[in-house]
Parts: structure tokens; C-alpha cells; sequence
């Protein structure tokens, strides 16, 4: 019976009156679809490059042999990750786990429903915790779809996350102040989220940092494809990372130097909002990566506007690092060309270390602005210099002998090796070629490293070598 309604169905479908396309074979077609460029990214067209060292080895290190490979299109951010762009990644997680804790015991106390009109438009603050419990708190306000999958899903959470897929009420504004706190109960969240009294000092009370993780899952396409048996479900990776940079990095980084300042001072403070972040660890860019994706397509998606999503943000492999680097030039030793790191005014061209240590000398004690120095010829800044940046592939000293000459990757999950490119302002000219390879540990964070992000371009037609180009 289940066979033949199937069948009728499937029928209905092949016979339906009124059809459009007149029996012909027209393909299926959606909405007209146009690129949208990223916020303050640049297209980098695809094509051909020479890999690897096109000058001496002088460091001897045989990692780096000449490869011409190719490269798909994709855009990548202008400048490196800054203070603020990260700062608002670290805002979006705090604000997310204050009012998950809040929710929490909402149901906890018995908080109830939102009160009615208790924030008209998301301007107040609540009256109480009951106004930031969790939106399907009350099954009568739902559509039937959000209805069953809270009754099926969310109601029974995960095994690992009991409110997994729950709704934050977003409208309420948090409190601005201790003054303004509506409650004991929302006293209570507060306090967890803030350092023990007996840990502060000068009476500054500080976040607990440590409370800040973001959670996110992604599923291993490659280990997927090769395997040759196993269910989807065996291949979702899901990752839970601390955000807030390792600030001490800069202390750390440096024995028997006085870098306090920077420590106190370099992530926070708005005199360095647009300098890049540092202090970040692969794994951290990773999450940065997933929740710039997150936070993008929950606009379209909150907007209801007739617009696809966007396609992920990361960060580029090794071999697209490098040929956004040479922006266009061939064999190129740096982004600007070469041979030397100064112009021929005698003006340094990037932000390093030059003559043996004089780190005063390029004008900067330590990073500069994001948006320094001279573009290359994808309006890419800092490329090389300033800070060193991560990438997604991992190191291999032998990688370019075997990689495609097709986007080529090392995407090695067990390798905790992770390829940095460009070198950084506490670095002699050497790292700064943008044919130099080296390496950090993917959970390692350092003074001197930061990143940029890449997202595909949709569509193959883009080509930075095409002839007559």
C-alpha cells in the first residue's frame, strides 16, 4: 500500500497540470545569485605560482623547493585580525554565557515565562531572572516546528549538554551596572562570572576569563571521504575553546624583559584597537573562524531575507597564504618584490626586526597598526612583518615532494604542527620572504602571532592569470 501511494505521489508530480517548463528539460533553478564581497576582505583570483624559495636557502633548511601549483579563488581579509574584531568575538561569548547561566537558573527557581511587555523592544533591562529565561519557556508561544523540535530535541538535550538547541532571549538588555542588577538571582550569575573577591586587587574586580568558552562543531570531510564504512554522525567534531587571548604571552615570550605594559594593556585598551590580536592560538583562530560564520548567517537568517547562506570563514592554507603574499608578482622575494626590506629612499617596508636588533629602527617598538605600511598588489596589508599569522595546514618539512600541485594542503588533525607565514616585528628579515616556512603548536598562543581569514569565492570564473590580464 505504502509502495503505491509512493508511486500515485510520484505520479501526481510527473502529470500535474499547469507546469511551466512544457514537459522540457529545464533544470531547477532558485533565485538569482550575485557574490556579496566580505566585509573588509579582497578578492584574490585564482591561478598558477612558483611555491617555494626562488632565492638561496641561506638558512639551509631544504623545506621550501620550487612547485608550481594552483589555487581557487577566494577572498581574505585586508589586514590581520585586530584588538577590536577579536574583542567583539570575546563580547559575543560573554554576553551568550551570562544569559545561558541566566536562563539556566530561571528553570532552576522556577523563574517561569519572560514577563509580558517586561522589555518592549530589547530597551530595558529585565525586572527580574524570569525575564531572561529561555524563549520556548512557554510552548504556547510557539510555532508547531518549534514546538516539536523542543518537545523531540531541545527539551531532552544532548548527553554532553542537557539545554543544547534552547532559545537565549536575547531582547532583554543585561544590566549596565551592579546598581541596576533586578534580583538576587541575577546577582548570583554575575558573581559566578567575575574573579573571587579574594583574587581582585586596587579594587578592581575583573571577568573570570576562564568562563568565556565557545563552543562549535564541524564535521572532518577528509577522514569522512576516506573511510570506507561509518556512520556521518562519527566525523561531527565538536570543539569547546577558551576565547580571551593569553595576555601573559607577552611576558612569557620574553625572559628578563620588561613587557608589563603590554600585558596590562594591549588586548583591552582602545589606544590599541586596530592593532592586530595576538596571543592567539591556532585553535583559537579555528573557533574565531566558526563563530564569524555563525554570526554572519544568524543576520540573513533573523533578517528572513531571500539570500543563501554564506559559505565558512577560515583561515587560508599554506600555499593560498603564499600567493595571496606575492600579490601578483612571480618569484618575488617579498610582497613588495625585492631583493631588499627598504625602499629606495631607504624607508623600511615592513614592520620587523632589521640591523641585529635595533627594533626602533622601522619606527615601531613592537606591532603597528593593522593598516600599515603599503598594500600589495591584492590591497593586502602587512603580508609581511608585524606579526606572523597562522594558517590551516600543518607542517610538514617534506610536504611540497608529495602535496597536489591542485590547492594543495597538509590537513593533518594529528599533527599539532601548524604552518606560520610572514614573520613578525620581533623577527629578522629572513621570515619575513614570503617563501619562508615555520611553525608553532596548535595550542601554543605567542606575542608575535596573529591571523587573517579566507572565505571561497562561489564560482571559477575568476582567474589572476587569464591571458590578457
Amino acid at each position: 500500500m505504502k509502495k503505491f501511494i509512493a508511486f500515485a505521489a510520484l505520479s501526481s508530480l510527473l502529470f500535474s497540470c499547469g507546469s511551466s517548463d512544457k514537459g522540457e528539460l529545464v533544470g531547477v533553478r532558485g533565485k538569482k545569485w550575485n557574490p556579496e564581497k566580505p566585509y573588509g576582505m579582497s578578492l584574490v583570483p585564482g591561478g598558477s605560482f612558483i611555491m617555494g624559495k626562488s632565492d638561496d636557502d641561506l638558512a639551509s633548511i631544504g623545506d621550501a623547493p620550487t612547485k608550481t601549483v594552483t589555487v581557487r579563488s577566494f577572498y581574505m581579509d585586508e589586514t590581520e585580525i585586530t584588538n577590536s574584531e577579536y574583542r567583539q568575538f570575546v563580547e559575543w561569548v560573554k554576553d551568550s554565557t551570562i544569559r545561558t547561566r541566566l536562563a539556566i537558573l530561571a528553570d532552576e527557581v522556577g523563574g517561569g515565562t519572560p514577563a509580558a511587555g517586561g522589555a518592549k523592544g530589547g530597551k530595558k533591562s529585565g525586572g527580574s531572572i524570569a525575564d531572561y529565561a529561555f524563549n520556548d519557556a512557554d510552548p504556547a508561544k510557539m510555532t508547531p516546528y518549534d514546538k516539536y523540535m523542543y518537545e523531540n530535541y531541545y527539551s531532552v538535550g544532548t548527553d554532553d549538554d542537557m539545554y543544547a538547541g534552547r532559545k537565549l532571549n536575547k531582547k532583554v538588555k543585561l544590566a549596565a551596572g551592579t546598581a541596576k542588577y533586578p534580583d538576587e538571582y541575577y546577582t548570583e550569575v554575575m558573581d559566578s562570572m567575575y574573579i573571587p573577591v579574594a583574587e581582585s586587587y586596587n579594587g578592581l574586580r575583573t571577568i573570570d576569563v576562564s568562563k568565556l568558552k565557545f563552543r562549535y562543531s564541524w564535521m572532518d570531510i577528509g577522514a569522512a571521504a576516506k573511510a570506507k564504512v561509518g556512520k556521518r554522525k562519527e566525523f561531527i567534531k565538536t570543539e569547546q575553546v577558551e576565547v580571551y587571548p593569553d595576555t601573559t604571552s607577552w611576558i612569557k615570550d620574553f625572559a628578563y624583559s620588561y613587557n608589563e605594559p603590554m600585558h596590562n594593556d594591549y588586548f583591552w585598551h582602545q589606544a590599541y584597537s586596530d592593532y592586530p590580536v595576538v596571543g592567539v592560538s591556532w585553535k583559537q583562530a579555528k573557533a574565531f573562524c566558526a563563530w564569524r560564520t555563525l554570526n554572519k548567517n544568524t543576520y540573513i537568517k533573523s533578517k528572513k531575507k531571500k539570500q543563501d547562506l554564506i559559505n565558512s570563514f577560515r583561515l587560508p592554507t599554506e600555499a593560498e597564504w603564499e600567493y595571496a603574499a606575492r600579490g601578483g608578482l612571480e618569484s618575488a622575494t617579498y610582497p613588495w618584490g625585492g631583493p631588499y626590506a627598504k625602499s629606495d629612499r631607504g624607508c623600511f617596508l615592513a614592520n620587523f626586526k632589521p640591523n641585529r636588533g635595533d627594533y626602533a629602527a622601522d619606527g615601531a617598538l613592537y606591532t603597528v597598526e593593522a593598516k600599515s605600511f603599503d598594500p600589495n598588489g591584492y590591497n593586502l596589508y602587512n603580508m609581511a612583518g608585524n606579526v606572523a599569522e597562522w594558517t590551516d595546514s600543518s607542517y610538514d618539512a617534506g610536504a611540497y615532494e608529495y602535496v597536489s600541485t591542485m590547492n594543495p594542503n597538509v590537513p593533518d588533525t594529528k599533527n599539532q604542527r601548524k604552518v606560520v607565514r610572514g614573520g613578525s616585528w620581533k623577527d629578522v628579515s629572513y621570515y619575513l620572504q614570503v617563501s619562508t616556512r615555520d611553525f608553532e603548536y596548535a595550542d601554543t598562543a605567542r606575542s608575535y602571532i596573529g591571523f587573517r581569514t579566507v572565505q571561497d569565492y562561489m564560482g571559477t570564473q575568476t582567474t589572476g592569470n587569464q591571458p590578457g590580464q
